[in-house]
């Protein structure tokens, strides 16, 4: 027990680091921690870029301080007495401009004025004409102190002071400039830190409240209102902003309620469709009763009584279909297609037969080749070509030559069929075509349910094709079938 209690103590040890790792990492890839991560590197990369202007200027007003006292320097030498400057003198005058040889230029030859014994010997010396340097090259020239090697020296040559005449020449090791400009770029980088980390947490605490806190209430609403749509409680709370976030705020909002007035109706529309599936089986029971005593009334002898059940057996049917369209239509969707190869000439042929048989007859010419096959689920495409066919039937009933044209052509490159079905009827009106497809929409025959030509178009376009009117006329109408071809 002991040995178990000791290494689930080491695993509890080993994952609280892991834990505090990951909980750093995801604050990093947040939005806030991107922000703030910007904000920094954008405040760094600032302060590089004024980084070196600065160290440049630095290092001119460095080298000008040594020519200013290497000038003063120079006048003590002018105006000592003919017995010269004692060693010591030489010392000072040189310690306080940080010089080992300071000299004037006269006529272009540079001529010692001060110099410590031993001068530089064999170092190698870098001449700086400070009046000739512009930005970049001094910029330049401050990267290359950084870069230079130990043991250089620097001949200063540039104009003394304000109203000096002449120019004054000063050597000076270059160890100073780079000591005094390693401190200087320490304290700018420090102060850069500082004003990165301040500047940055400024704007990340600004960017929070004016847009990381919104957006992140818009997403915590958006995730709720998924969670529980019909509830009240889940709706965004609008703000006063005027701005884009606002905007966002008042079309969430509007969209929540949309959505959930949808969801009322759908509710309101499946209860209301259970009741009508219920109502519909009940009244198709009736009708089949119905439909055994329309038949035996059309067989009467009388003229009249077999003319009333002609016409009752006609309504019947209208209603048994009714019922059958409007129980199919009231399924949620369509069962997913079994597409398989199906030969288009022998499926028409099958779903023409059927609808002679249930509607009336008609001439039939089917013109699609013997060999076309498509990509469809058999069941599928009888449906449509059987509810295309039977609207055929009863547009053409008052025809005198009632006919069903059939053909089929490919489309592209051979990727799709196109199925024509073409009748003899009086067409659609142009007031009906808008709505033809549409659920419950207006299809021109009497006693038809609205529904035959949506439940077409729709198992269609579970297959992957579709179903539209192409032309219309009082020669009559062409319905065009968009199928997926199959080669063999």
């Amino acid at each position: 027990m002991e040995i178990r209690a000791d290494i689930q103590t080491r695993a509890e040890r080993r994952a609280a680091p892991l834990g505090a790792m990951q909980a750093v990492r995801k604050a990093l890839v947040s939005m806030p921690g991107k922000l703030l991560g910007l904000s920094i590197g954008f405040v760094l990369l600032a302060e590089i870029l004024i980084f070196f202007p600065s160290a440049a200027n630095y290092r001119s007003d460095w080298l000008t301080e040594r020519t200013d006292d290497a000038y003063l320097a120079s006048l003590a030498v002018e105006t000592a007495d003919e017995m010269g400057l004692g060693d010591e003198m030489i010392a000072n005058l040189l310690s306080s401009a940080d010089a080992v040889i300071v000299g004037r230029v006269y006529d272009g030859m540079n001529v010692p004025l001060l110099a410590q014994p031993g001068g530089i010997g064999a170092a190698p010396v870098v001449e700086v004409m400070l009046a000739e340097e512009n930005l970049f090259k001094r910029i330049f020239n401050t990267i290359g102190v950084f870069l230079a090697p130990e043991g250089r020296y620097l001949l200063i040559i540039d104009e003394p002071m304000a109203g000096a005449a002449g120019l004054i020449s000063v050597v000076v090791p270059e160890a100073g400039l780079k000591r005094d400009l390693y401190a200087y770029s320490g304290r700018v980088l420090w102060l850069s830190i500082f004003i990165a980390v301040m500047t940055g947490g400024l704007i990340y605490l600004c960017l929070m409240f004016m847009f990381v806190r919104p957006m992140r209430k818009l997403a915590q609403a958006m995730t709720q209102f998924q969670q529980d749509p019909g509830n009240p409680a889940c709706t965004v709370a609008l703000s006063r902003r005027s701005d884009e976030i606002g905007e966002a705020e008042s079309a969430l909002a509007a969209m929540q309620d949309e959505v959930r007035t949808a969801f009322r109706q759908r509710e309101r529309l499946a209860a209301l469709g259970g009741a009508v599936a219920r109502i519909n089986h009940d009244l198709r029971n009736v009708l089949t009763s119905a439909q055994l005593i329309s038949d035996r009334l059309s067989s009467n002898a009388d003229e009249r009584v077999a003319a009333m059940g002609a016409r009752l057996v006609r309504a019947v049917d209208r209603g048994i279909r009714l019922c059958e369209d409007t129980l199919q239509y009231g399924r949620s969707e369509e069962r997913p297609p079994e597409l398989q190869p199906v030969n288009l000439r022998a499926a028409l042929d099958d779903a023409a037969g059927d609808a002679f048989a249930a509607t009336g007859a008609a001439d039939w010419r089917n013109e699609v080749d013997e060999g076309l096959l498509v990509e469809a689920d058999p069941d599928h495409l009888h449906r449509i070509f059987l509810n295309l066919f039977r609207n055929a039937l009863q547009a053409m009933e008052k025809t005198p030559t009632p006919l069903i044209h059939v053909r089929a052509r490919l489309l592209g490159a051979g990727e799709s069929v196109c199925v024509e079905v073409c009748d003899t009827g009086p067409g659609v009106p142009a007031r009906i075509a808008e709505t033809l497809f549409e659920p419950f929409g207006r299809t021109g025959s009497r006693g038809g349910s609205g529904l035959g030509l949506s439940i077409v178009r729709e198992l269609a376009r579970v297959m992957g094709g579709d179903v539209r009117l192409q032309s219309s006329s009082d020669a009559g109408a062409v319905f065009e079938v968009r199928l997926r071809f199959q080669e063999r």
